[in-house]
Order: structure tokens, then C-alpha cells, then sequence
């Protein structure tokens, strides 16, 4: 699939895209220079049913070189395949990731309503979203290279019972629950919860999130349930997941899926770790499950949408009902979600994949509250916040503030939670809501083995229909603590 006559952006972009010259970005994004936070790349969202006039315009109009997932075997580009191409479509998802010099995308999106296009956007860097500063054993930062490990930078009208959208029953729900709270706290109460707060909760024989989720009661074992988690990868050779049913790949350019970071092999192991681990405690949750381990971040704990896209794309394409994304970019107060991603959820939805994605931990309560990170802010992607033993909210677990998206929908255990961890170390125990996540995606695969007909948005409604409600506002948790069936 070589390709010549490449038409690459003169700036160098092995700085990541980081702006290196003078000028003002205008509100398309498509400025000369590169916004912070960007690869320098752009992000074309294309009509499912226009797709083909698209990528005329990108080679006929822009002049590009363009490669398609379809292409290739099993729909993954790799990286022989993709020399001499300026643009790379996902063929599943009917989005392009295009490295050309934005005068060249200029006059594409001013007539983008003609060729299919329905937006462009530039391609953002995403972290591995953990708390390093609670972090065991001390082995300090795990990528020097990002500040604090993640610190960078229209809805679908599914119709529930009765004719109302989904959506509007969980606005309506969130504003209920909101006002309910300003109510309480007017008067010097707190919410409502049928249970009170645990002591301190044994970990000999199963950690806590386990048992605070009641997934060591349970009956289901995640048998038959394929889970994508996209992240850093996975220690394959982790005697924990001997005989396990594993599918890999890695979407990190000269990098195996072997995970050199620790990140995913600890993500992986609290949605699927196994119910007999060689040391105790239990770990995992759905621990029959079939594990996708989907390399989208490097062994530095970094990488772009690009890499996030081509891991669901991957995840839907081999038929996983569950992807799991402890990752993303902080974002601001009034900030929107990306149309890409939230466009690319609805179409995951609509194939019967929920995405599942980490709130993000840019908060430093009780003084500073953060927005929702990216993607997780996105309506159709399920955002998580952290709670700790104490069934209150982490400190660094971020918050529905903005409107329109941008919600915690659910929550999760986040706080000290020990899972697996590449060789030699094998075990280790941290923070974030990267951990949180990883609780509800394994919940979520013992709900949908518990009901075949649950996936997509009837999956994503089971969770938080049976979530347990908590003494907390909807802002930071959600529906509550997930729950298994």
C-alpha cells in the first residue's frame, strides 16, 4: 500500500505538535500553529452514509494519499502499510485522522456539508489517567515525561418506556437528584443512602472494591463477555492470566503490546484478573471474561486519539461489548465534548458496545473541583468518578460541571486499590479513577452475561439503574457506587 508524492506539513513534528512559531489559532482550530495539547494531526468525522464522497474531497480537493482499515487484515493498519499516507480512514467508526498542513483542510471544512464532512478537529494527547503520588511501593513517578500522570492536556434519541429519550430521563435525573441535594444541604442534611458508610474493610481474602460492589457474591463470572481495555497494554506473561483467552494488539508505533508502563496490566487485572491469584487478595472482577489488551498508550503513558480511535475501532470490529479507557485530557470549565468522539460513541452504541471511561483526576478537593476530562466527557461515554473505602469521593476524582455532557454518570472504588503489575513486580496498589473504571467495566461484564439482550445503551442504563445510591450529589458520583448483578 505504499504511496508516493506524500504532501506532509513543513514544521517538524517531532516535538508532538507543540506550537514553535508566532499566531493566533482561530476557533476552527485549524491555525497555522499547533493548540497546546495537540499532535498537530486533525480528526475528519464523516457521514456513515457519505463516506466515500468524503474521501474523495480529502484526495481530490486536499490532494491527500489516503489508506483505509479496510484494507487490511483484521481492519489494522500497520505501519509498512501506512508509508506514503498523508491520512488513515477507520473504515469502522467513518473517521479519518489526517497529517496535513491545515491550509490544506481550510477549504475542506468551509464546504464540508457537500462532501459528507461533518466536522474536523485537531488530534489531542491523552494520558494514562493514575495519581502517582499514591503509588505502592514507592517507586516514584511512572512517566517523568507527563506532569502528574495525566494533568496535560446533537445526542442520540434512544426512546425509553413511554416515548421519552434516554436522555432526557437522565438530565431529568440528574437534576432531580442536584436539587435534591441543594435542598438537603439548605436544610443541614445529606442525601439519602440505604446503607451506612463500612468500617474498614478486610482485604485477606478479597480487596475492597470487590467487596464493596458485592462482585465476590456474585454468580456471574463475566463467561462469554469480551472486554477491549485500551491503554498501555499488557505484561502477557503474567503468571496470574496463564491460560487465559487473550487477543492483542498494539496500535503504538514501534512498540509491542508488552506493557513497559504498568498502567493497562493493572486495569486489565481489576476487570479481569483472575478469582485465584498466586497471592492473595482477589483482585479481579469478571475473571472469565475474555480480555482484549488494546496498546493505545505508550510504555511512557501517552499517545493521541489517533491511537485511542484505532483501539475501538479494533474493539468493535472483534465483536466486545465492553471497552475500557482509564485515559484522556483535562479540560476546562465551560469547555464542549469533542463531536468525534461523541459521535464515534452513539455509532459503538448502535453496534452494541458500551465505551467506559475515567472522569479524570485533575481535582484537588476539597478547594479545587475539575471538570470531566476528555473523552469521558462525552454524553454517549459512560464518565467515572472514584470513591474510597469510606464511600466518599477521592480528592482528585473530577466533577459534572459542565453542562450538555461533561457528567459523572457513575462511580466507582478508586482509592488504594491493589491489582496486577508487570514482572517482576507482579502486584501493586494505586490510585485514581483509572482504577475506578476498570471496576465498572468487569460489573459490566457480568451484567451482560446475566442478560444477553443487555448491551450498548440498555447496557449502560442497567448499570446505573442498580447502581447504589451513596450520601453524595450526583455532580462527583453519578448513579452511585456500580453494583454487581
Amino acid at each position: 500500500m505504499a504511496k508516493a508524492g506524500r504532501s506532509r506539513r513543513d514544521d517538524d513534528q517531532s516535538n508532538g505538535g507543540r506550537a514553535n512559531g508566532q499566531g493566533d489559532v482561530p476557533e476552527d482550530g485549524l491555525g497555522a500553529v499547533p493548540m497546546p495539547g495537540t499532535t498537530g494531526r486533525f480528526l475528519v468525522l464523516m457521514r456513515e452514509d457519505a463516506v466515500t464522497s468524503a474521501v474523495r474531497a480529502l484526495r481530490e480537493d486536499v490532494g491527500l494519499n489516503i489508506a483505509s482499515t479496510a484494507d487490511f487484515d483484521d481492519g489494522v493498519a500497520d505501519a509498512a502499510g501506512l508509508a506514503g499516507s498523508d491520512a488513515l480512514v477507520f473504515d469502522e467508526l467513518s473517521v479519518a485522522v489526517v497529517d496535513a498542513p491545515p491550509a490544506q483542510l481550510q477549504g475542506l471544512s468551509m464546504a464540508a456539508a457537500d462532501s459528507g464532512i461533518i466536522a474536523i478537529e485537531p488530534e489531542r494527547v491523552v494520558y494514562a489517567l493514575q495519581t502517582a503520588e499514591t503509588a505502592f511501593p514507592h517507586q516514584g513517578l511512572l512517566d517523568p515525561v507527563a506532569p502528574a500522570l495525566g494533568t496535560v492536556p446533537g445526542p442520540p434519541q434512544s426512546r425509553a418506556n413511554g416515548g421519552l429519550s434516554v436522555e432526557y430521563l437522565l438530565g431529568y435525573r440528574d437534576a432531580v437528584n442536584q436539587l435534591a441535594d441543594k435542598l438537603l444541604a439548605d436544610a443541614g442534611m445529606t442525601g439519602a443512602t440505604t446503607e451506612a458508610a463500612p468500617a474498614q474493610v478486610d482485604e485477606s481474602e478479597a480487596t475492597w472494591g470487590l467487596q464493596l460492589t458485592k462482585a465476590t457474591s456474585s454468580q456471574y463470572t463475566g463467561r462469554g463477555i469480551r472486554i477491549a481495555v485500551l491503554d498501555t497494554g499488557m505484561d502477557l506473561g503474567h503468571p496470574d492470566f496463564t491460560g487465559r483467552t487473550i487477543v492483542s494488539q498494539s496500535f503504538v508505533t514501534g512498540q509491542a503490546v508488552q506493557d513497559g508502563h504498568g498502567h493497562g496490566t493493572h486495569c486489565i487485572g481489576t476487570a479481569a484478573g483472575p478469582r485465584q491469584p498466586g497471592q492473595l487478595p482477589r483482585y479481579g472482577v469478571a475473571y472469565e471474561a475474555e480480555i482484549h489488551a488494546g496498546k493505545v498508550l505508550s510504555n511512557q503513558g501517552s499517545g493521541g486519539d489517533s491511537g485511542i480511535l484505532a483501539g475501538i475501532s479494533w474493539a468493535i470490529r472483534n465483536g466486545c461489548p465492553i471497552i475500557s479507557m482509564s485515559l484522556g485530557a483535562p479540560t476546562v470549565v465551560g469547555q464542549s465534548y469533542s463531536t468525534v468522539f461523541e459521535t464515534v460513541a452513539r455509532r459503538a452504541l448502535s453496534r452494541g458496545t458500551l465505551i467506559i471511561a475515567a472522569a479524570g483526576n485533575e481535582s484537588s478537593r476539597p478547594a479545587h473541583i475539575a471538570p470531566v476530562g476528555h473523552p469521558a466527557n462525552c454524553p454517549s461515554i459512560m464518565a467515572v468518578g472514584a470513591i474510597d473505602q469510606r464511600l466518599e469521593v477521592a480528592s482528585f476524582s473530577s466533577g459534572g460541571l459542565n453542562p450538555n455532557g461533561g457528567q459523572v454518570d457513575i462511580a466507582g472504588p478508586g482509592v488504594m486499590v491493589r491489582s496486577s503489575w508487570p514482572r517482576p513486580t507482579l502486584y501493586r496498589t494505586i490510585s485514581g479513577t483509572s482504577m475506578a473504571t476498570p471496576h465498572v467495566a468487569g460489573l459490566a461484564a457480568l451484567l451482560a452475561e446475566a442478560d444477553p439482550d443487555a448491551r450498548g445503551r440498555t447496557l449502560s442504563c442497567l448499570l446505573m439503574q442498580t447502581a447504589r445510591r451513596l450520601a453524595l450529589s450526583a455532580r462527583d458520583v453519578g448513579a452511585g457506587l456500580v453494583q454487581a448483578p
